[in-house]
């Protein structure tokens, strides 16, 4: 048979937090603390603005080393871009107008037949 009114076992009374339930760990707690004390450049920034810098700067070396070892360079990598956009602004912009052209052979027939619908109503008095 099941006992479904199972409950967790009480931790013992010397951890953080025992008596009251789930809470967040005690370093989360303290790391919580810490942002809050932290400037709001720190804090948006991930650190100070230095450490930010040296870790950008070397994740900036690695993959640029990466990259130029597949013979990749920053104006392949824009002009890409530039291409992407470029295909995706006619591609849209094509599809618009095709929408519109559909939209407009409908219209030319249920908007007669919408506005005739709508005198023939008005007739009965409804």
């Amino acid at each position: 048979m099941s006992d479904d009114h199972r409950s967790a076992p009480d931790a013992p009374p010397h951890w953080p937090g025992a008596s009251s339930g789930p809470t967040e760990p005690h370093w989360r707690q303290d790391e919580s603390r810490a942002r809050k004390d932290e400037p709001p450049l720190n804090r948006f920034l991930g650190g100070s603005p230095g450490s930010v810098f040296l870790r950008l700067l070397f994740v900036s070396l690695i993959v640029g080393a990466f990259l130029m070892w597949f013979d990749i360079r920053p104006q392949d990598i824009f002009r890409g871009v530039i291409d992407l956009i470029n295909r995706i602004w006619a591609l849209g912009f094509d599809a618009i107008r095709e929408v519109a052209n559909y939209i407009i052979v409908g219209a030319a027939i249920v908007v007669p037949v919408w506005l005739a619908l709508r005198l023939l109503n008005m007739r009965d008095g409804r």
